[in-house]
C-alpha cells in the first residue's frame, strides 16, 4: 500500500450510497439494534491504521508513514462520506441508516470520534515520532532553530524557487474573498498599513509542485527538513513591501470531492464526466482545519467566508496535513524501514530462470497468483504482454478500473492493437480520484485503434477481468483472468490480491457473454461460473447462505468463510444471522467496515469477525461454503455492501480446480488461525487487539517468509 491504506477502494463511495436511505428488510424475528453503524465503523478502520504508527515495534519510517495514511484516508473520508451525509442534511433527507441514526446524530457522532483521532494521531506525531526521527538524525526544523548561514541558504533557494510562484491575494472591498482550493494549505497572513495603520487581510497559497519539505543541510546521514509554510511565512515581508507584516497562520479546507454524472444516452459520457470533474472543484467545504494558535478574528473571517460551521472547525496540533510525511518516508534510510520484500515468479509460470510460456502453462491446469507475494509482473502483465505479442492471439477484451501512471498493461494494449488484434477495453472513467488518469488512458487507447467503451448506463463497471482469443490447431481457444484487484503494477506491490488465470471453456464462454452485455445490448443474467452483479450476485450468496442453514438443520457440514474489504449489506447480515442461528459457523475477514455485530446470544453466536492489519492492504475477496460436503470457493471484485451489489457490474467466479481450491482453503485457514495477530470485533462494535500480552504470528510476515524460501528453494 504504501502500507494499509484505503484509496482505491475504501473511498470510492457512490454518492447515491451516502442519500439513498438503506433497505433493511423487515424482520420481527431479529432486534433492531443489529447493525452497527457504517460511518463509525470505517473511522474504527482508520484507528487501527493508526495503531500501527503508535507501535513501538513498527518501524520508525514505517510508522511516519502510517501517520501519512491515516491522514489521507480522514482526508477522503471528509471529501466523500461526511459530505455527503452533510448534503442528506441539507436537502432535508432525514432517512435514517441501519443503525435507527439519522444525518444529523451520525455527524455528531462523527464529529466526536474523528477529533478523538485527530488528537491521538497528533500526539503520535508530535511527542513520538518527531522526536524519535530527530534522534535518528532526521530533524523537523521551524525557521526560529536555523542559523545565519542555513538561513542565507534558504533565502536564495526562496527567491529563485518559491517567490515566483506565489501569488497573494488581498481581501478588502475590492478584492472579494478569493477560492480556497480542496486540501491546499494556506496562509491567512494579517498586515498593517503605516500610512493608516489600518490592518487587512491576505491569504498565500503554499505551492503544491513545490516539496513540503525543504531539505536545509547534511551532516553525515543527519539531514533536516524545513516545512515550507515556515519558509513562505519568515519571508511574508517580500510579498509585502512597504506594509508591515502582523501575524499569519496556517489552515487547510476539505471540500465535498464527490462526483455526480448525470448520464444521457445523447450526450457523450466522457464530456459529461469533464464538466463535472470541473465542478468539483468549487464543491462546499466540510472541514477547516487550523493550528491551535490561531487568531480568533481570523478564524471568525474564514468561518464566514467558507460558510462552515464550529463543528466543522478541527485544530491541528504541529504540522496541518501529516500525509505530506510521505516525502520523509523516501528518505534513503532502510535501517528504520520494514526489510525490501521481492516477489517471486509462481512456480507454474517459471521455467528455470526464465519465465514459462503463460499460455501452455494454463492448458495444464488453473493459476491462482497471490500478490504481492506471487509477482504481478511475471503472472498478470506477462499474461497480457505475451497475448499482445503472440502472432495466434486474435483478439483481447479486458477491464481497466484503476491502473498505474506508467501503465505496463496499456502499453501492451497499444500494443496489440497496433499489431492488428481486436481489442477491446473497457475503460471505468468515472473511477472515483482516477477519473482525469482514466480519461487520459481511454483517449491513448483510442487513438492506437482499441475499440474503447464506458460501460453501461447508471452502472460502474468494477470487475477484473481479461480474456485472449488465440488461434490453436484449426480451433479458438479462450484464456482469462479474473482477479481481486486491478490491473495496477504499482499497488500489486502492496495490494493483498488474489487472481485465477485459466482456459477453462466454461470461463471463456462466461467472459465471452459478459464482454458482449458490457459492449452491446445482451440482457444476459445467468452466468455457467459466474455470479454477475447487479442481479445475480446478492441472489447467488443469498441462496448459498440459506442452503449452509439448511445443511446445518439436517446435520451435513456446514460453514461460511468471507474474506471481504467490507461487509454492509442489510440482507446479506440478516441471511447470516438466521445461519447462526441455525448453528452454522461463521468466520468473517473484514478489513475495513463491518456492519455485523459478532457474538451476540441467540443472534450471531457463531460468527466470529476478525480484522488483519499490516504492511500490505488486504484487498481479496474470498467466500467459502461447505456446502454440505461440497464445498463452493468463489473469489472476485465484489464486497458485501449495497453499492457493489446494486450499483456496479461485479463478478465472482467459482473455483473448480481442486489444487486451486486447497490453495483457497489455505489461504483462510492462514487468516483465520488462533495464533494469527488480528484485531476482533466483539457485540458491543468494539475491536480489540488480538493476543494482547504479547506478539502472535504475523500473516504477513508468514508468507513473506514462505514466499522466500519458495524462491530460494
Amino acid at each position: 500500500m504504501q502500507h494499509d491504506t484505503s484509496p482505491p477502494e475504501a473511498a470510492d463511495e457512490s454518492m447515491l450510497e451516502a442519500v439513498a436511505a438503506p433497505v433493511v428488510p423487515a424482520d420481527p424475528e431479529l432486534p433492531d439494534d443489529r447493525f452497527l453503524n457504517r460511518e463509525i465503523s470505517w473511522l474504527d478502520w482508520n484507528k487501527r491504521v493508526l495503531a500501527l504508527a503508535l507501535d513501538p515495534e513498527t518501524a520508525l519510517l514505517e510508522r511516519a508513514k502510517f501517520l501519512a495514511i491515516f491522514a489521507s484516508n480522514l482526508d477522503e473520508f471528509f471529501m466523500v462520506r461526511v459530505a455527503g451525509l452533510k448534503r442528506r442534511q441539507s436537502m432535508g433527507l432525514g432517512v435514517r441508516g441501519a443503525d435507527g441514526l439519522g444525518p444529523r446524530e451520525q455527524l455528531a457522532q462523527i464529529t466526536r470520534t474523528s477529533r478523538e483521532l485527530v488528537a491521538a494521531h497528533a500526539r503520535c506525531f508530535v511527542e513520538d515520532v518527531r522526536p524519535a526521527l530527530a534522534a535518528q538524525g532526521i530533524r523537523i526544523v521551524l525557521w526560529r532553530d536555523l542559523a545565519a548561514e542555513q538561513r542565507a541558504a534558504l533565502h536564495e533557494y526562496f527567491r529563485t524557487q518559491v517567490f515566483p510562484v506565489l501569488t497573494p491575494l488581498a481581501v478588502d472591498p475590492g478584492h472579494p474573498f478569493p477560492y480556497i482550493s480542496g486540501l491546499s494549505l494556506n496562509l491567512a497572513v494579517l498586515v498593517r498599513d503605516p500610512a493608516t495603520d489600518s490592518e487587512h487581510f491576505a491569504r498565500v497559497k503554499v505551492p503544491n509542485n513545490v516539496r513540503r519539505f525543504v531539505r536545509v543541510d547534511i551532516d553525515g546521514e543527519a539531514a533536516s527538513y524545513l516545512p515550507l509554510e515556515e519558509l513562505i511565512g519568515a519571508h511574508l515581508p517580500q510579498l509585502f513591501p512597504g506594509l508591515q507584516v502582523t501575524g499569519h497562520h496556517a489552515f487547510r479546507v476539505t471540500r465535498n470531492a464527490d462526483v455526480e454524472v448525470e448520464e444521457d444516452r445523447d450526450e457523450d459520457l466522457l464530456q459529461a464526466l469533464e464538466r463535472e470533474l470541473a465542478r468539483r472543484r468549487f464543491g462546499p467545504v466540510v472541514r477547516l482545519e487550523v493550528g491551535p494558535d490561531i487568531d480568533p478574528h481570523v478564524l471568525d473571517l474564514l468561518v464566514r467566508e467558507l460558510e462552515v460551521t464550529d463543528d466543522d472547525v478541527v485544530e491541528m496540533p504541529g504540522l496541518l496535513d501529516l500525509s505530506s510525511l510521505w516525502q520523509l518516508y523516501e528518505v534513503d534510510r532502510p535501517d528504520l524501514k520494514d526489510d525490501t520484500f521481492v516477489p517471486s515468479t509462481h512456480p507454474r509460470l517459471a521455467d528455470g530462470e526464465q519465465a514459462a510460456d503463460v499460455f501452455a502453462a494454463l492448458r495444464e491446469g488453473d493459476v491462482l497468483v497471490h500478490h504481492p507475494y506471487d509477482s504481478f509482473a511475471t503472472s498478470v502483465q506477462r499474461f497480457i504482454e505475451q497475448a499482445a505479442a503472440d502472432p495466434q492471439v486474435l483478439a483481447i477484451k479486458q477491464t481497466l478500473y484503476r491502473t498505474s501512471g506508467d501503465s505496463p498493461i496499456v502499453d501492451a494494449l497499444i500494443d496489440a492493437a497496433e499489431a492488428g488484434k481486436q481489442v477491446v477495453v473497457l475503460v471505468e472513467i468515472t473511477a472515483r480520484f482516477d477519473e482525469q488518469a482514466n480519461i487520459k488512458w481511454a483517449r491513448a487507447l483510442e487513438r492506437s485503434g482499441c475499440h474503447v467503451v464506458y460501460g453501461l448506463i447508471g452502472l460502474k463497471t468494477h470487475c477484473k477481468t481479461s480474456l485472449v482469443v488465440r488461434q490453436e490447431k484449426g480451433a479458438l481457444r479462450r484464456y482469462a483472468h479474473i482477479g481481486t484487484g486491478n490491473y495496477n503494477p504499482k499497488t500489486a506491490r502492496s495490494y493483498e490480491d488474489l487472481g485465477l488465470l485459466t482456459a477453462d471453456p466454461e470461463v471463456g464462454a462466461d467472459l465471452t457473454d459478459l464482454f458482449n452485455t458490457l459492449t452491446g445490448y445482451s440482457r444476459q443474467t445467468a452466468y455457467r461460473t459466474l455470479l454477475v452483479a447487479p442481479l445475480g450476485v446478492r441472489a447467488g450468496l443469498l441462496e448459498r447462505i440459506a442452503a449452509e442453514a439448511d445443511h446445518a438443520r439436517a446435520g451435513r457440514p456446514a460453514g461460511i468463510r468471507i474474506k471481504a474489504n467490507a461487509i454492509v449489506d442489510e440482507e446479506l447480515i440478516d441471511a447470516m444471522y438466521r445461519a447462526s442461528r441455525a448453528g452454522v459457523p461463521i468466520d468473517l475477514v473484514v478489513r475495513g467496515i463491518c456492519a455485523l455485530r459478532p457474538g451476540v446470544p441467540g443472534l450471531s453466536e457463531t460468527i466470529r469477525v476478525r480484522s488483519i492489519v499490516g504492511r500490505f492492504l488486504e484487498h481479496s475477496r474470498v467466500l467459502a461454503f461447505a456446502g454440505g460436503g461440497e464445498p463452493e470457493y468463489w473469489l472476485g471484485s465484489a464486497d458485501l455492501m449495497h453499492r457493489n451489489l446494486d450499483r456496479r457490474v461485479e463478478t465472482l467466479v467459482r473455483v473448480k480446480d481442486p489444487s486451486v481450491q486447497a490453495q483457497l482453503a489455505g489461504i483462510l485457514d492462514r487468516a483465520t488461525a488462533d495464533d494469527v495477530t488480528r484485531w476482533e470485533l466483539g457485540p458491543d462494535g468494539c475491536w480489540t487487539r488480538v493476543p494482547s500480552g504479547g506478539p502472535g504470528l504475523d500473516l504477513q510476515s508468514e508468507l513473506m517468509r514462505r514466499t522466500r524460501e519458495r524462491a530460494q528453494g
